[in-house]
């Protein structure tokens, strides 16, 4: 199935090309321009707001909440009916230490609350609020691809995998351009636009 896009793409590997191609440009422009410098870390009208500059060229439906259900491989992520209390719980999670960042983390993804897009922005998210709570950020150029799929399947039942993995991955290049770019570049290999996509229930 086509996600419909705003440059009336019909082909699935054109479609896939230019939202990479364009939502990476945007993301590199959030570091660039300090976008995210005033904004609070770790709410989800932050986590809206990165994904509405990341995709509005190329979906209606950036920054707004999924309207389906959704599922990847055999886990379903919030049904629509809960969706909204997942989201104000996540709002009111403490995220003082690492452990309680990389759990909101992990209840952000069981969430999954847009349609498309969900991974990138939320790593970004991510590395939003561990700059801010902790002064680090993931190197994500050091974090395995199988290793970290892996992980975040099995997360919403033992998160301590995907708490050692990124661990062991921090970096304080909190400013850094290079790591950043890296972290752009590496959420698109792990999304891979493959079977691992989300799939409308």
């Amino acid at each position: 199935m086509i996600l419909e896009n705003r440059m009336n793409i019909t082909d699935s590997a054109e479609l896939a090309y230019e939202e990479e191609r364009i939502s990476k440009k945007k993301a590199a422009q959030l570091f660039d321009n300090k976008l995210l410098d005033s904004i609070p870390a770790g709410k989800f009208d932050t986590l809206q707001a990165i994904h509405k500059y990341m995709f509005e060229d190329v979906f209606g439906f950036a920054g707004e909440i999924r309207t389906v259900n959704l599922a990847k491989s055999n886990f379903r992520f919030a049904p629509l009916m809960y969706l909204q209390a997942a989201l104000d719980n996540i709002d009111k999670m403490p995220q003082s230490n690492f452990d309680e960042i990389v759990e909101e983390y992990v209840e952000m993804n069981i969430a999954h609350p847009f349609r498309e897009g969900n991974g990138r922005s939320t790593r970004i998210w991510l590395d939003h609020i561990l700059k801010n709570e902790i002064g680090k950020v993931v190197d994500w150029s050091k974090v395995d691809k199988e290793d970290y799929l892996l992980a975040m399947e099995r997360s919403p039942i033992k998160d301590v995998e995907i708490k050692v993995l990124l661990k062991g991955a921090l970096t304080d290049e909190i400013n850094g351009r290079e790591v950043y770019m890296k972290g752009i570049d590496q959420s698109y290999y792990y999304e891979g636009f493959t079977a691992f996509k989300t799939e409308e229930l």
